[in-house]
């Protein structure tokens, strides 16, 4: 059968399994493999999020891309049938090229012809760090496994041009912070009925902190999630300097300070422990520009579009949000948030992303349930 044949990618000798490339090595229809990118000025005008990933087996390939200027989000998003190349990393007007693997990359997104004002960029991607292993990532739903993801997190220099609303945005290094994330796993996507374990093990609480900043001589990563009661199920607090081990920074405490009867976060302070020096250290984080995954981007609870779904071949979507208005995005705050944010530590100032989600009840910050909000 035509389908049987091998693809471009069985020429080299990378496989895992005693399979073609083009398959994986499970059944699960939530299978997965994706990348995301953060972009953003140090002023906080303007945050691109871009990303692509593909679903191998419900046979689709997509990617978006989502910039905030002001109140303004430009999104463009495209689905297709994914292909035979998995070395193709493109859909619709976005693409991906692996210029230099870990460390450089080209991220395009053409214009609508139609519309001379639509969102459109080239842009280099360039690593300042070597790529940062991320704890490997499992989550249950009573006895199902419905997360097991692998990834990495790297820092860099973006350069280019960004251009949206008749507005053309120079993107220089020194004024730029970039980093990425990729992952590939298990992971859900809509379209699966859940039944009787999503009933019985329902999702009381949610609380997650993603934070990858980038300073001029090191790089940081920290992660936790917790459950509703604090309960601590990913934990990472790792500090990258070149020619230096990494240093393991211990438990992160996080004190968030919320926008007033909201869980928007205006400021924080994460308590960090380094075993080889006795005084404290800690990482202070000032929001510029904040951008919610829910919004263009496709992640859940977004309900207009979201990843891995099949909208037949050939898809492309733009549309532009009016942040300012909450009835435009009226899921946005029961979703991941990502702030584009100033960083200091220990007398250095850095850039990086504090990605937040805290939904449901969390005890450790006063939230009592799903309405629950900030004083």
């Amino acid at each position: 059968m035509e389908d049987d044949r091998p693809v471009p990618l069985d020429e080299y000798p990378v496989h895992q399994v005693p399979l073609s490339m083009k398959h994986v090595a499970t059944g699960d229809r939530n299978a997965y493999d994706r990348c995301i990118f953060h972009l953003f000025d140090h002023t906080g005008h303007a945050l691109l999020i871009l990303g692509l990933g593909v679903y191998p087996n419900t046979g689709v390939i997509d990617a978006y891309a989502t910039l905030r200027i002001g109140d303004t989000l430009h999104a463009v998003r495209a689905s297709d049938a994914l292909g035979d190349d998995r070395m193709d990393l493109s859909v619709g007007p976005l693409r991906i090229t692996v210029d230099e693997p870990l460390r450089r990359l080209r991220l395009e997104c053409a214009a609508d012809p139609d519309d001379p004002a639509s969102l459109s960029c080239d842009l280099t991607w360039a690593a300042d760090f070597p790529a940062l292993w991320e704890p490997h990532h499992m989550q249950r739903r009573g006895p199902r496994l419905t997360l097991e993801g692998r990834r990495f997190v790297q820092a860099g220099r973006p350069h280019g041009v960004i251009r949206a609303g008749g507005e053309e945005i120079t993107v220089a290094p020194g004024e730029w912070t970039a980093t990425r994330d990729r992952s590939w796993g298990v992971r859900p996507i809509p379209g699966e009925e859940r039944g009787l374990l999503e009933e019985e093990f329902a999702t009381e609480g949610f609380h997650w902190i993603w934070c990858p900043v980038r300073f001029d001589d090191r790089f940081l990563m920290v992660i936790t999630q917790e459950d509703a009661d604090g309960y601590r199920t990913l934990n990472d607090a790792t500090l990258v300097r070149p020619g230096l081990r990494d240093r393991q920074l211990g438990w992160p405490r996080t004190d968030i300070t919320y926008r007033p009867g909201t869980r928007h976060p205006e400021h924080a302070l994460i308590h960090l422990t380094d075993p080889g020096d006795p005084k404290p250290l800690e990482l202070g984080v000032e929001i510029l520009a904040s951008l919610p995954l829910a919004v263009g981007a496709g992640y859940p609870p977004a309900d207009d579009w979201q990843h891995g779904t099949w909208r037949g071949r050939d898809w492309t979507d733009r549309r532009v949000y009016d942040l300012s208005d909450p009835a435009a995005h009226p899921l946005a705050a029961y979703g991941v948030i990502d702030h584009a944010a100033r960083f200091t530590l220990d007398g250095r100032t850095g850039y990086g992303i504090f990605e937040h989600g805290s939904f449901g009840r969390h005890d450790p910050s006063g939230f009592t349930g799903f309405d629950s909000v900030a004083p």
